[in-house]
């Protein structure tokens, strides 16, 4: 029996929808979501694994013109994606405007066969959505164009099916139990990211960074089953910043930490007892040995 196997780089600007698409296909929450833009700072793979076939998905940040040392990084994470795509999805939404930019130019450099996904349908009608498949026709000449929900998961699974057509006969890449190359730390500090920008405005979610400090295994007192005990620090840039994280009396910083233990509890399928710690290092966000350090860098 013929295996195939490849990589499926899902590339477009902030918040139009890239990682709720990721989450679908893979059929787990791998990637947070929030309302916000730029939430997603890393290349994250989300692998999908049947007899026949691996796909390996790769959610990335959204394309911007970056302004600091951080989102250089972030946009270096998008070029590594490329590099070895074996598949393109470049998902736009109804309502997004693309004239010669920076995204279209990636596109248009590489060689990928690419599928164009005109997302968040359920906000247009018809017409809208002809339009835009007229537009992106000739704009890029894809492979295929599919008008889509990902949040309501219309019309992914004809997707799924075109994506498995355009992959390469190939071994698997991954143990075809894994399904990411990214650690459970990863994910819990991820988690506590999604709840920052979930609780506060303006410039706080986009100066914290998560480090996960500890994370132990010990077994419950009652002897049936196991505590996960994570200790955590939240990366600001300025005391400011470290007083409105924390709250009168502690309040922001206890309300982010239940939220977050609930959602890792679900995630790890564990008992968690969750510790949070604020830290200042200004302006870590410019500086490179931290970047490096918070795997920013290679």
């Amino acid at each position: 029996m013929t295996h195939k196997a490849g990589f499926v780089s899902i590339i477009g600007k902030p918040n139009v929808g890239k990682s709720t698409l990721m989450n679908v296909l893979v059929g787990e929450r791998l990637s947070i979501i929030t309302p916000k833009a730029q939430t997603t700072r890393h290349r994250i793979l989300g692998i999908v694994n049947e007899e026949e076939y691996q796909v390996v998905f790769s959610d990335t940040p959204g394309i911007i013109k970056p302004k600091y040392s951080l989102q250089e990084s972030m946009m270096s994470f998008v070029n590594g994606s490329l590099t070895d795509a074996d598949v393109l999805l470049f998902v736009t939404d109804i309502n997004e405007e693309h004239d010669e930019d920076d995204v279209l130019e990636k596109i248009l450099n590489r060689d990928i066969p690419t599928i164009v996904l005109i997302n968040k349908i359920d906000q247009a009608t018809q017409g809208q959505v002809d339009e835009k498949i007229a537009y992106w026709n000739e704009k890029l000449n894809p492979v295929a164009i599919y008008a889509i929900s990902a949040l309501h998961k219309h019309n992914v699974d004809g997707l799924m099916d075109r994506v498995l057509e355009m992959l390469p006969e190939h071994p698997p890449y991954y143990d075809k139990e894994d399904l990411t190359d990214r650690s459970e730390r990863f994910f819990v500090s991820e988690i506590v990211r999604e709840k920052i920008f979930l609780n506060y405005q303006k410039e706080i979610p986009y100066s914290t960074e998560v480090i996960v400090k500890s994370f132990k295994e010990e077994p419950l007192k009652n002897g049936k089953g196991q505590m996960i005990r994570i200790s955590a620090e939240i990366i600001v840039e300025r005391d400011s910043q470290k007083n409105i994280l924390i709250g009168t009396g502690g309040s922001m910083l206890k309300k982010v930490g239940t939220e977050a233990r609930i959602e890792i509890e679900k995630f790890l399928d564990a008992k968690v007892f969750l510790e949070l710690f604020v830290k200042v290092i200004p302006d870590w966000r410019s500086k490179k040995n931290y970047l490096k350090s918070f795997g920013y860098e290679n």
